[in-house]
């Protein structure tokens, strides 16, 4: 089967090449879930299906387009070894696919490279070079290897097998979920949403693609409407965090793909949160940014039979430690709240008791004596506690302020009660 001829055109990639590339896919990669997500569905109005790319053997959809990539060089290329560019994912993928092989790797990646996705990269067989602040400076150090070693670059997401070998997610959402009314995928260069849209296109053209990028990163929004927007910024989604998009990727989202959803850290957080505690899974903030934008965007998706892609888990342990106490936090099941007391004995205890009557669990207590803003006999007592809700919360402050202890709440933005 094939586009028709007014969608296909002079496109880099055609429904051809995806479906040739899956056979590569199919002999060496898993074929993940697509599976229906009824909490997520409740949360967001929309019918949710989920596409869990992120249990492949490197966590992410990265192996497809590596894989077939590796698999179609000749053999005097696959001799010389290859060399990568890369922050985490795609890095693995070649990894473990060059390994699986018998093909030398060099992987690329930048000095704030999170340790987690290093480690795991040197796991698959791969030699680390560890180069530059940015993607941009470890690109530049990829290619100088190619040259002078004479290694082919494998590119993470501008290059006609890699994005047909990732199209083959689409393949396998069409066959195995719902007819879908619209997916929802990240975008960091392309490759992904690329290979899926030209396979949507072709076997289900009513499904509508939309594409998810952060805020702090618009670049295919950028490409698409014509509106130069600045990249650069600290984003929980590294994975997608891209200044500039290939040059065959976007041709392909230009004419496939409906538009771009934007979207920011909170709803990133929340996303990240949410497919853990209602799916059971764990997602990379580039992995959760489909969700991110069903969160971001509500109206637009309700009631419709929405597919998202969890394109990747490789997150730092670290960061989904702070991202899930930061979610209890907006839940209002931490609460953290200061109070200025007398400096006397019993006051703490007085306080513990109250505290322990109403069923707080005290997590944290910080006495500030020197504070020039304390009285002389005074301190300032912060306290984290842990609460039920925002209605347990309130309970907690009027029963405070009950005993003549004035409460300022701290955190949720430092905003007092």
């Amino acid at each position: 089967m094939t586009l028709p001829a007014a969608v296909e055109g002079d496109l880099p990639v055609t429904l051809a090449a995806v479906e040739a590339a899956r056979a590569i896919v199919s002999a060496a990669v898993l074929r993940t879930p697509t599976l229906a997500a009824p909490r997520l569905s409740a949360l967001t109005g929309a019918n949710v299906y989920v596409k869990y790319e992120n249990l492949q053997a490197t966590a992410s959809f990265k192996e497809r387009g590596a894989l077939v990539k590796l698999a179609r060089l000749t053999p005097d290329e696959a001799r010389r070894g290859v060399v990568a560019m890369s922050a985490g994912n795609h890095a693995q993928a070649v990894a473990h696919h060059g390994t699986r092989l018998g093909i030398s790797t060099v992987i690329v990646m930048p000095e704030t490279t999170p340790e987690v996705k290093v480690a795991a990269t040197r796991a698959f067989g791969a030699q680390v070079v560890l180069y530059g602040e940015t993607v941009a400076d470890a690109f530049e150090e990829a290619e100088r290897i190619s040259r002078a070693q004479g290694r082919i670059f494998v590119h993470p997401y501008d290059d006609v097998d890699v994005i047909a070998g990732q199209g083959s997610v689409a393949l396998e959402m069409i066959e195995d979920g719902p007819a879908f009314d619209a997916v929802l995928v990240p975008i960091g260069g392309g490759g992904l949403i690329s290979g899926m849209a030209v396979a949507f296109a072709g076997l289900s053209p009513q499904t509508e693609v939309v594409g998810v990028e952060t805020q702090l990163y618009p670049a295919m929004w950028s490409a698409m409407t014509g509106q130069a927007r600045a990249c650069g910024g600290p984003t929980l989604a590294e994975g997608i965090a891209v200044r500039d998009v290939g040059v065959i990727t976007s041709q392909i989202v230009r004419r496939l793909v409906a538009n771009v959803v934007l979207v920011d850290e909170p709803e990133l957080e929340r996303a990240v949160n949410a497919l853990l505690m209602h799916q059971k899974t764990l997602a990379e903030g580039a992995g959760a940014a489909g969700l991110a934008a069903l969160l971001t965007e509500p109206e637009r998706f309700r009631g419709k039979t929405v597919g998202l892609v969890v394109s990747g888990g490789n997150i730092d342990p670290r960061m989904l430690a702070g991202i899930l106490l930061r979610e209890l936090e907006r839940d209002e099941r931490i609460v953290s709240f200061r109070l200025t007391i007398l400096d006397r004995p019993g006051m703490l205890g007085r306080i513990a008791t109250l505290l322990g009557k109403l069923g707080a669990n005290i997590l944290e207590v910080h006495h500030r004596r020197t504070f020039l803003d304390v009285p002389a006999k005074g301190t300032r007592l912060d306290l984290t506690v842990e609460t039920r809700d925002h209605a347990h919360a309130e309970m907690i402050r009027t029963a405070l302020e009950g005993e003549g202890l004035p409460v300022q709440r701290l955190g949720a933005g430092g905003a007092d009660w």
